[in-house]
């Protein structure tokens, strides 16, 4: 009888993670520049940061809605650069993190390319 729970458990777990595998609600979108965000609306559903700059190109963004997960990155060309940093306010931690409102960014100023986040991952 303690075998047959004990696999009963294990069965039951199983499912459970295969079941959250396959039913997950996440989604990835790509867009080749910011006219391309505007018109599907990815700004106003908060899965872009509005302070996008005009030059941003290869956006990509993955949001898991299940979990409140956003990621995403793009890359923007060096005349918009310092338009889009005055927005960041440094986290104040060794990797350079920089936050705006609900996001947090990471910024490669060399290859001209940000990583950025929902801030609710470190809350």
């Amino acid at each position: 009888m303690k075998y047959f729970i004990i696999a009963m458990l294990a069965v039951a777990a199983l499912v459970y993670f295969l079941f959250s595998a396959f039913f997950t609600d996440i989604q990835i979108n790509k867009y080749d520049n910011i006219q391309a965000v505007q018109e599907q609306k990815a700004i106003q559903k908060g899965w872009i940061p509005a302070i996008l700059p005009e030059s941003a190109y290869e956006i990509a963004e993955t949001h898991d809605i299940d979990k409140n997960e956003l990621f995403g990155s793009f890359r923007y060309k060096e005349k918009d650069e310092a338009s889009f940093l005055k927005y960041l306010q440094a986290v104040g931690d060794e990797k350079k993190t920089m936050y705006w409102k609900d996001f947090l960014f990471r910024v490669d100023k060399k290859k001209n390319f940000v990583k950025y986040r929902n801030r609710t991952l470190t809350q």
